[in-house]
């Protein structure tokens, strides 16, 4: 997109740090009505462990909060983006009981897809591989960069937090890219241009390394702008060789990422048993801080993650591409875990 096209975004998700003095700002506490409402899915035989239809609002309307639960898509989906929802029963419930009740409240926002080679609809958000970067980052313990997920809404359910950091970390794509307009306007053209990616070896069988097409990072499809922002997959390419960056193109992800930690515009908190956010991943960037965890196994960080898709939001084909209708192919014999090209088969 030339320079001159570029505009400004005005959006309820252009937001700064000072438009939420503390999490109040964002929460909403669920009412006896809300649980009652969401734990009458477990005795429903349309509950999601019975048969493998998908989980859809029509199966799952949850009717007696019907217009609550639309009001909550709507601050996610055309609001400010981060809706944190605060009394959900972790402790009502098995875990197998959580994740359907999840499952039945988030495809209001979303359709579910798949996370990982795994196939896993509701991801389990546990260090699994410490600080090593070929761990997919949902099962390792370092710090994260701020970046979007290949999904459209996400979901995380705090089961129990770490006994040190995980602070969870938010930014506004659109205020950063305003930011960088004001600034540095003729950065932003390697950005809608776009970069290729790194498929951290979850592509399908017979299928490069490597996104075929540029994946921009900012784009706008009938009115409506997207971001997709993976650096470290973008870098991943590089570092492996199969793709170079020029210096604007450098340059222009150094300014996101330092516009992005401003303390204006990154929003930290910590997160509670019980607590969901719920996030624009199309308009919000998205971290943690490094955490360590308790001693004891049975207290270590948990997190339950969903990736919901919106069917009906217009989109470049590049950020399609990149998202997947389904999310990650399920693949067989595969984890989350990248052992590159090279050392395959030693």
């Amino acid at each position: 997109m030339p320079n001159s096209e570029i505009q400004r975004f005005d959006h309820p998700a252009a937001w700064h740090t000072a438009d939420f003095p503390d999490k109040d700002a964002i929460a909403v506490d669920l009412e006896p009505r809300h649980i009652d409402a969401m734990l009458a899915v477990l005795t429903d035989d349309r509950r999601p462990d019975v048969d493998d239809q998908p989980a859809t609002p029509a199966r799952y309307p949850l009717a007696a909060i019907a217009k609550d639960v639309a009001d909550w898509t709507r601050v996610v989906q055309h609001g400010r983006g981060l809706l944190l929802l605060r009394g959900f029963p972790v402790n009502a419930v098995n875990l197998t009981g959580l994740r359907q009740i999840y499952l039945a409240l988030g495809c209001h926002f979303g359709r579910p897809v798949s996370q990982s080679a795994m196939g896993d609809l509701v991801g389990d958000v546990v260090d699994v591989g410490g600080t090593d970067k070929r761990e997919r980052a949902y099962r390792n313990s370092r710090e994260l960069n701020l970046h979007t997920d290949r999904c459209d809404i996400i979901g995380m359910l705090c089961i129990r937090p770490a006994a040190r950091g995980g602070l969870s970390g938010y930014a506004s794509a659109l205020t950063i890219h305003n930011r960088m307009l004001a600034e540095r306007p003729a950065l932003l053209a390697s950005l809608y241009r776009g970069y290729f990616h790194h498929r951290f070896g979850e592509q399908p069988p017979g299928e490069p390394p490597v996104t075929s097409d540029r994946i921009p990072i900012f784009s706008v499809t009938d009115n409506v702008p997207s971001v997709i922002y993976i650096r470290g997959y973008i870098d991943l390419a590089v570092e492996e060789g199969h793709v170079k960056l020029t210096d604007d193109e450098r340059d222009a992800l150094d300014l996101m990422d330092s516009i992005a930690n401003r303390p204006d515009v990154r929003l930290d908190f910590g997160m509670e048993p019980g607590e969901i956010c719920f996030v624009n991943n199309c308009l919000l960037l998205h971290t943690r801080t490094a955490f360590e965890d308790a001693a004891d196994p049975g207290m270590k960080r948990h997190l339950m993650r969903l990736w919901l898709r919106q069917d009906d939001r217009p989109m470049a084909p590049g950020v399609a591409l990149l998202k997947g209708s389904a999310g990650i192919m399920k693949q067989a014999g595969k984890g989350t875990y990248y052992v590159p090209p090279a050392e395959a088969g030693r």
